[in-house]
């Protein structure tokens, strides 16, 4: 469950984002993605190299309300901070200890999605039904 929940709030995460219409999506995710950068800020686990990070995350950011592609590499950016607090015992959650994990499994789902231009799963999900369906041979009564 240590390695399936997170895997799990990624795709739950890109489901309810199919909700939003584009280019809200893209907009939204910018947003989010810069809050994720600074989530680390608190905690000062990397000292003066927690704003640094912050820095640079802010920075894909903000070229992502324009990209995916800058929202993307900020994930998979801070997939790579939380595997470096998590290796130093500085999780993002401070009273549980695999949160850092957590959040390293679930952040590249997402970055992958990003990278791909934050397609709605949910359409897609959809047309792929009915692609099944249409094949799918009559049956008799």
């Amino acid at each position: 469950m240590t390695y399936f929940a997170p895997l799990l709030v990624g795709v739950v995460y890109i489901t309810l984002m199919s909700l939003i219409r584009e280019p809200h999506r893209r907009h939204f995710n910018a947003i989010m993605v810069a809050g994720a950068g600074a989530a680390y800020l608190s905690g000062g686990g990397f000292a003066a190299w927690e704003f640094a990070f912050t820095a640079v995350v802010t920075y894909c950011a903000y070229r992502g309300v324009r990209s995916w592609t800058f929202i993307g590499i900020a994930w998979l950016l801070h997939t790579a901070w939380d595997l470096l607090h998590h290796l130093e015992g500085n999780p993002i959650i401070p009273f549980l200890h695999g949160s850092s994990l957590g959040c390293a499994l679930c952040d590249p789902v997402i970055a992958l999605w990003c990278l791909r231009g934050g397609p709605d799963v949910i359409a897609w999900g959809r047309s792929r039904l009915r692609a099944l369906v249409s094949r799918e041979p009559m049956r008799a009564a």
